[in-house]
């Protein structure tokens, strides 16, 4: 596929983990010559995860993503996607406004996220891309299990029950002896303390710091390309 004008311009996705409420979201500004390998990682950073396991985006019924060869992970296979996701930018699309698709992760716990393209937007040259423009509520831990799961968690670290638990680990009398396991749940509930929190200046460092490796590598590719008989 190409854009069929060659135009860059940026999309405005506004995206949300299905099945959890009060909704964990986040609006994202991406140029369209950003390819779908780009996509994902730019929602891995988004959303907090670590890339530990498979996903898809599933696109007027046709999946797109960055493959994995041989097991991820215990209770994973590897899998393969027929195009290539570097070749294929999302201005290939033509996305509509308002059109939607989805992007999941973690199949096992199966973390839907619902991409919504809100508009096309011009280029700002003061802006780095990605970049986000809002948002709520840190994303979910790895590993927890998916939303019904989330959901149960949510309603267990409750302040008053990780307050309490906090000063139960404070107080124990075996606290050196199993450091490191209480090392884990503090932890667990440093996350559930801070989870209804939101940094957009910390989330648009991290993402800075990942448009600057693509450029990076970008410019290794090119520079290969270059300097490369004929």
């Amino acid at each position: 596929m190409s854009d069929e004008n060659n135009e860059v311009f940026v999309y405005q996705l506004r995206i949300w983990i299905r099945g959890i409420s009060p909704a964990i979201w986040r609006r994202l500004l991406i140029r369209s010559d950003s390819t779908i390998a780009d996509l994902h990682q730019t929602l891995q950073v988004a959303f907090g995860w670590e890339d530990w396991h498979l996903h898809e985006f599933l696109i007027r019924g046709k999946r797109y993503g960055v493959g994995k060869i041989g097991p991820t992970r215990p209770d994973e296979h590897g899998m393969t996607f027929r195009d290539n996701p570097h070749h294929i930018q999302l201005g290939d699309f033509q996305f509509r406004d308002k059109e939607r698709f989805i992007y999941e992760y973690d199949f096992y716990a199966a973390w839907e996220h619902e991409v919504r393209v809100e508009k096309r937007l011009s280029i700002d040259k003061k802006k780095t891309y990605p970049c986000c423009i809002g948002g709520a509520r840190q994303g979910p831990p790895e590993d927890s299990g998916g939303g019904w799961r989330f959901m149960q968690l949510r309603q267990k670290y409750s302040v008053p029950y990780m307050s309490l638990r906090l000063l139960e680990i404070i107080q124990s009398d075996d606290l050196e002896e199993f450091r490191e396991d209480y090392q884990h749940e503090i932890r667990t509930l440093q996350y559930w303390f801070e989870a209804e929190q939101f940094s957009r200046l910390k989330l648009n460092q991290r993402l800075k710091a990942f448009a600057s490796e693509m450029e990076a590598q970008l410019g290794e590719h090119y520079e290969s390309q270059s300097s490369s008989p004929d």
